[in-house]
């Protein structure tokens, strides 16, 4: 039974190329295309909470967007079960929502949120660095094909990915400085352009928080789905390395005043060692706490996917704030976890510093000209017609990385005695 609530123009492919002879529908072509790359499978080596390889049952960035999947999916299947609003042949498609969660950290760099604000800090002279950015130039400009031409997704699976619809330049100039994130790379607009079908943004739209909350409903669930992850899964992780325990969330809690039931119940669940309970009873909670309401935009009569919302309980919605700022406070701001983030951000300075002299200034080093990177990548760099465009590919490099590819290559230009002649760079 053809689903309704999807029209061509939610189908449409930028190249204009159709599905036609695949059996599977243009979102399980997205969804398949995604799992298939090296991008993809990179994630699981790329830091989440602790960094990666540390432990085996930390989440990584892998486990975390599968996880962000499933909890994408089951919110699909709970608003088909509970919303007057969906029938039998109008519903939010699963498929179109797993690619997206999936997607959705895609172009997050090595080492976390600190590897995104060095990348980003090292490339304000040439339009920033945002991770939600690099998802989409991954998804429609480097990925999937030799020509690195993109994954050519359709409409609605570029749209679902874009959180963040302000582009770099108009932050700036908004802020008067270069923006710390949540926004577009400046050559991005085209694909912006596309993905809104030719529609500019009404006048009430300005750039920066009000654009932003501007989001496909895919994409509003995708946003839940991660916040939800967020806010109960690394909290699970947190527990089991020791981040989390009774004496901190209590003292915690007693600093910031805060006497809630979520808090006595996840103290409860630490103290009687039940965490992984807590935390799947939360999950399912969450889930249940959405519904659909109808809304009316510039784009609501073009495509259903803009004609409803996604509505979070208020009071679900306090306990993932509660949750999410307990996380930052006590264990992403630790001195544990910001050695680690220094080390990272100094690992990727003295990558970046290398490589921008090298291939973006194309100055020599002690007066040499040492081929640094693979012939591929190489060649595409010193072909690019200026400076900011030999920068974005050289950040494309770095923040293709994972955790320990950076390590490695780092060791091996920085310290002597590792490495050997037969080591792969590139």
């Amino acid at each position: 039974m053809p689903n309704r609530f999807y029209n061509a123009f939610d189908l449409e492919r930028e190249s204009g190329s159709s599905d036609r002879q695949d059996f599977r529908s243009p979102f399980q072509v997205d969804r398949d295309r995604v799992l298939h790359t090296p991008s993809f499978r990179r994630l699981q080596s790329k830091t989440q909470v602790f960094w990666s390889g540390e432990y085996d049952f930390y989440r990584t960035r892998l486990t975390h967007s599968l996880e962000v999947a499933q909890v994408g999916k089951s919110i699909c299947r709970w608003l088909q079960h509970s919303s007057d609003l969906l029938t039998d042949d109008f519903y939010l498609d699963e498929d179109l929502v797993e690619a997206i969660c999936l997607s959705h950290d895609l172009g997050h760099p090595p080492f976390g949120h600190a590897g995104e604000r060095s990348l980003n800090y090292f490339m304000a002279p040439y339009g920033g660095f945002e991770g939600n950015a690099q998802t989409l130039r991954l998804l429609t400009d480097r990925i999937f094909s030799q020509s690195r031409k993109g994954m050519d997704p359709s409409r609605a699976f570029a749209d679902g990915v874009l959180k963040y619809k302000s582009l770099w330049s108009e932050l700036k100039q908004v802020k008067g400085k270069a923006p710390n994130n949540h926004f577009l790379y400046d050559d991005q607009i085209g694909h912006l352009t596309w993905t809104m079908g030719e529609q500019d943004f009404p006048v009430e739209l300005t750039p920066g928080e009000v654009r932003d909350r501007f989001q496909s409903i895919e994409c509003q669930v995708m946003d839940w789905a991660d916040d939800t992850a967020y806010s109960l899964n690394d909290l699970a992780d947190s527990v089991r390395a020791g981040f989390l325990t009774v004496e901190k969330v209590e003292k915690w809690a007693a600093k910031n005043e805060e006497k809630s039931a979520p808090i006595e119940k996840l103290i409860s669940a630490i103290r009687g060692e039940r965490i992984e309970p807590f935390v799947g009873s939360r999950i399912g909670k969450y889930v249940r706490a959405t519904r659909l309401e109808r809304e009316v935009n510039f784009l609501s009569e073009t495509s259903n996917r803009y004609a409803y919302r996604l509505v979070v309980d208020e009071e679900v919605r306090k306990e993932s704030e509660i949750f999410k700022k307990l996380a930052y406070e006590v264990v992403f701001l630790s001195p544990q976890l910001k050695q680690l983030e220094h080390k990272g951000s100094l690992i990727l300075r003295h990558l970046w510093e290398v490589l921008e002299t090298r291939y973006v200034r194309g100055e020599s080093i002690d007066g040499q000209n040492f081929q640094l990177l693979g012939n591929d990548d190489a060649e595409e760099i010193e072909q690019a017609a200026d400076a900011s465009v030999r920068a974005r590919l050289v950040c494309d490099f770095l923040a293709g990385m994972t955790d320990g590819f950076a390590a490695r290559m780092y060791r091996r230009l920085f310290e002597p005695g590792f490495g050997s002649i037969g080591d792969l760079v590139g």
